[in-house]
């Protein structure tokens, strides 16, 4: 197997440090609002390599964190904790808005057929884990105390941005010096933050009542669960710069040992050609694919058009391409389910080994589903191709067992409105206005189908 490693720019081959075992942290969710499917692209990639590690044999121990405290509304250490924002707008406390939305997180994730992690671990029950690491970086020389907080000092750690490729230089030169004349350099970084008194999230620490930085959290459940060193660590490419970055630098300084051996990150998945954030107000969630219609898994498929570290462009008319070739693969599969013919061995053999040549080739899942559709629409119809595609789904999790469903076809409210009117004028036998209202429609896109059921709209 190989795997492109973020931290060495280049594809190397895939061993685990320690026996059969692939130890794997994976950066979970801050959980203050819903996650969009830009922020999945991420956990299907990483359920995608976790999926393909297990069918290559491998026992997997997977870390995903849950970040209900200490995430700052900028990735560095400017504004309000994202949790506090939104208990505030919400009239909630930071407590309840982590358990609503970790509840709708870890639900769209099962929709997307996403494995849970061997282990999922929240910040705020490992604040004493957090106190201690910060303490050794304060011993060791990497941390220093200043009226809001301790800081990580990045001029001591000679490699840092290494993972980035920007390098100390350019992150003092880009850094904006009036944020805190206090810190010793302008790009240094929380450890841990002083809170005020009306600070809602705070723990007692040895330097008083306070709180965690966003980026101690993942070094120190990472050493406490997956030891000083582990095997694979993965996350959006959004975090290179920045939050892995000062990962690196937290634990390296700390135990003088990099923490993984594979860094790996997913590129962005955009809309419309454009950037999808929060902030620009052109996110998705999974309860708005389902309300228009779709299958959550025609996502996943979807993602599977790009290979994870090419960018993905998002459109609603790129999401109903694939939901229909998911109904056409499910078809096909359950086509084969009964089918008589046998097929040879050595064809059989064939086709696993360039589906698992592809999954092995850096998460090659674009070129595996060739081998699937070349599978899906060969005539001859056996039991044979139909086991192969259940082994495969094992990786795909494409649920290709399931029968489809048909769909009805959305129709705009406004349309339907027309359709209703067209209605009436035809009960009132107004057969000109009806002609009308039925060009209208189809101006709009869609055609309207007189039958004895009464009126059927389909899109153009």
């Amino acid at each position: 197997m190989k795997l492109y490693n973020t931290f060495t720019k280049q594809k190397e081959d895939f061993k685990p440090l320690k026996g059969n075992q692939v130890r794997m942290y994976s950066c979970g969710p801050t959980v203050y609002m819903y996650a969009h499917i830009g922020n999945l692209r991420a956990y299907i990639f990483a359920d995608t390599l976790r999926r393909v590690l297990k069918y290559s044999g491998y026992d997997l121990k997977h870390v995903m964190n849950i970040t209900d405290v200490g995430h700052l509304l900028s990735d560095g250490d400017e504004g309000e904790d994202k949790m506090m924002k939104t208990a505030r707008e919400q009239k909630k406390t930071p407590w309840e808005i982590a358990e609503y939305y970790t509840d709708v997180f870890l639900k769209d994730t099962a929709r997307l057929n996403i494995e849970r992690p061997e282990i999922i671990c929240k910040a705020t029950e490992h604040i004493p884990e957090m106190i201690e690491f910060v303490e050794g970086l304060v011993e060791k020389g990497y941390g220093y105390e200043i009226s809001d907080g301790i800081y990580y000092d990045i001029a001591k750690f000679k490699e840092y941005g290494k993972l980035s490729g920007a390098y100390i230089e350019e992150q003092l030169a880009g850094a904006r010096v009036e944020v805190n004349e206090e810190k010793r350099g302008p790009a240094d970084f929380a450890l841990w933050k002083k809170a005020e008194k009306e600070h809602i999230m705070q723990w007692p620490s040895p330097w008083g009542q306070g709180y965690p930085g966003w980026h101690i959290e993942c070094s120190a459940m990472s050493k406490k669960y997956l030891g000083e060193q582990f095997d694979i660590h993965t996350g959006g490419i959004d975090h290179v710069p920045i939050h892995h970055e000062n990962e690196i630098a937290q634990s390296q300084g700390l135990t003088g040992k990099n923490p993984a051996a594979f860094w790996m990150h997913n590129e962005f998945l955009l809309v419309d050609g454009g950037k999808m954030s929060k902030s620009l107000g052109n996110t998705y969630t999974v309860e708005n694919l389902v309300e228009n219609g779709f299958d959550p898994i025609a996502l996943r498929l979807f993602s599977y058009n790009a290979h994870y570290r090419s960018k993905l462009n998002f459109t609603w008319e790129g999401l109903k391409g694939a939901q229909n070739s998911l109904d056409k693969i499910r078809e096909g599969a359950v086509a084969h389910k009964n089918g008589a013919e046998k097929i040879t061995e050595g064809e059989i053999i064939k086709l696993k080994n360039e589906f698992t040549e592809s999954i092995n080739d850096d998460l090659n899942i674009p070129r595996a589903m060739a081998v699937v559709w070349e599978i899906i629409k060969d005539s001859r119809k056996s039991k044979d191709f139909w086991n192969l595609l259940m082994d495969f789904d094992r990786v795909l999790g494409l649920d290709l067992d399931r029968v489809v469903e048909k769909r009805q076809e959305e129709v705009p409210p406004e349309v339907q409105e027309l359709v209703n009117n067209r209605e009436e004028a035809r009960a009132n036998k107004n057969w000109k206005r009806s002609d009308e209202i039925r060009d209208k429609i189809k101006e709009m896109g869609y055609v309207v189908e007189d039958t004895s059921q009464g009126a059927k709209v389909k899109k153009i």
